[in-house]
């Protein structure tokens, strides 16, 4: 009976365990496995394809670099040489005028009366002179005669040359009240076109009050000022290509004239380009472009593209949809085109590199383009 329970016992404790064995191995299978942590994304940003420049030999304008505001070789600004109200001034801003023409007039009542008193006063002294000169005659004679003393003769004499001196004086009198009466017409000092207009019909204007100003659009100058270093390099007669904002062609200038002098604090050299005018220049408009200008072949990316924000200076290019750092070895230097390219050493032809535009981008950035619109 013991030997019975015993086995009784036995076998319910076998399968108690038993159960609990299945009930743990159903449990382990339901339960989820750890998830395995994701990946990191990769950042991406988004460009336009003008934001890609693709790297290739070109030729590249090669010189020293100028820019400055034009400005015409010949003006003049017309001012009033007497003083009074001004009258019959006609011309305005952009009217051609022509060497000698009359621009206005300040009113010549006073001068013309002035004028004329000057031309009484010489008449009256004119006078005077035959007076002391018939006087002088009849001393003569009457002394010759012996019926007055040589005393009187010499009086006669002097009272002839005090005439004449005032005779001369009413002269010279006279011709600087016709200079003022002449001095109150205006007019063109050259051909040209007039750039401003200072005074109003109407006005009292002072001596030396501007009225008019006049400049002559054919031939203009660019004043440039170089560093020392620079203009050692330059001659007179040396050619440039000019930029004109404005215009879609450049042009072409010369060296005419470089300033013996520096100028004081900056220590610059001043050097004068001559542009001959041409349809749709004007006075005050911005030029820049390459002095003494030399031709080159080179691989060449912009110059905004050449990033100097490390140690070495570096281009973005564009890898396998990545943005890669690749170190260059910076050149020559274009100047004066409508993009700025400089010559590059440690790239490939056909890199696509990132312009300056888009800004600093890190290593291994992912790219895509944006759509274009059809």
């Amino acid at each position: 009976m013991k030997k019975a329970t015993l086995w009784i016992l036995s076998a319910v404790a076998v399968a108690v365990l038993a159960a609990g064995g299945v009930r743990w191995a159903s449990q382990r299978q339901a339960s989820p496995a750890p998830a395995t942590p994701p990946a990191a994304a990769v950042p991406t940003i988004e460009l336009a394809s003008t934001d890609v420049f693709a790297a290739q030999t070109q030729t590249l304008t090669l010189g020293i670099p100028v820019s400055g505001a034009l400005k015409a070789s010949q003006s003049a600004v017309i001012k009033a040489r007497v003083a009074g109200e001004l009258m019959a001034l006609t011309v305005r801003e952009g009217d051609s005028v022509q060497a000698g023409q009359v621009i206005a007039r300040v009113d010549p009542t006073e001068f013309q009366a002035r004028a004329r008193q000057a031309q009484q006063q010489a008449e009256a002294a004119k006078a005077q002179v035959d007076i002391a000169q018939r006087q002088l005659d009849n001393n003569q004679a009457l002394v010759n005669q012996g019926f007055i003393s040589q005393t009187a003769l010499i009086t006669s004499q002097a009272t002839l040359s005090g005439a004449k001196a005032t005779h001369m004086a009413a002269v010279a009198a006279l011709d600087v009240a016709t200079k003022a009466l002449d001095d109150a017409t205006l007019r063109a000092p050259m051909a040209g076109v007039v750039a401003q207009r200072l005074a109003q019909p109407g006005e009292r204007v002072a001596i030396e009050a501007r009225i008019v100003e006049v400049v002559n659009l054919s031939q203009l100058e660019l004043e440039a000022a170089l560093p020392a270093s620079d203009a050692s390099k330059v001659r007179v007669g040396m050619q440039a290509r000019l930029q004109v904002e404005g215009l879609a062609e450049p042009v072409d200038a010369r060296v005419l004239r470089i300033n013996p002098s520096a100028q004081a604090g900056s220590r610059s050299v001043l050097v004068y380009l001559g542009v001959k005018g041409r349809e749709g220049m004007r006075q005050g408009l911005f030029a820049q472009g390459s002095l003494g200008t030399q031709s080159v072949q080179a691989l060449a990316v912009p110059v905004s593209s050449v990033r100097t924000d490390k140690p070495q200076p570096y281009v973005q290019v564009l890898q396998n949809g990545k943005v890669v750092h690749v170190t260059v070895k910076p050149g020559a230097r274009s100047e004066g085109d409508s993009q700025s390219l400089m010559a590059v050493e440690g790239l490939s032809e056909g890199m696509q590199v990132l312009v300056g535009s888009v800004g600093s981008v890190r290593e291994g950035v992912r790219v895509q383009f944006t759509a274009t619109a059809k």
